[in-house]
């Protein structure tokens, strides 16, 4: 397993983000994910496996101390495999290069995602404190990084 840096406009990252966008619509709704992909600050990671992307996460900047993961999606065939913890292991040592201090991310409170960024350490948090200022279908997280020696 391989987990590089890739834009979104890469055909498979693409591929992959435009599938879990879909996957969330029909989830929650119309209302998921209307401003995804919009803005260039998103740095994005993909999980390879014997060359084919299987996975991508996001971190995009909140402020100069916070990011934020966006759209965690992991091919259905490659679930319940530990991919996911592993890219949002990824994305946190990214978001501590940046030097941010904190990561936030917001979940559908039904969906695995939220039980995955539990177990990763994200505490709930109140929707006035997500970035997007916390949709109604969605949870939000938030998780301290480890301050630089």
């Amino acid at each position: 397993m391989l987990i590089e840096s890739r834009p979104l406009t890469d055909p498979e990252v693409a591929a992959l983000a435009t599938a879990g966008q879909r996957e969330l619509r029909e989830a929650v709704g119309e209302a998921a994910g209307r401003d995804f992909g919009t803005r260039g600050d998103t740095c994005w990671l993909t999980v390879v496996i014997a060359g084919r992307a299987v996975a991508c996460g996001g971190m995009r900047v909140c402020d100069d101390d916070t990011g934020e993961l966006e759209q965690l999606y992991v091919r259905p065939a490659y679930r319940r495999r530990g991919i996911a913890r592993q890219l949002v292991a990824a994305l946190e040592e990214l978001a501590y290069q940046r030097g941010y201090s904190m990561v936030r991310v917001e979940a559908g409170p039904h969906r695995p995602a939220a039980a995955l960024f539990r177990a990763c350490g994200y505490e709930p948090i109140s929707a006035a404190g997500a970035p997007s200022g916390g949709a109604p279908y969605r949870e939000c997280f938030a998780k301290r990084l480890p301050v630089p020696a």
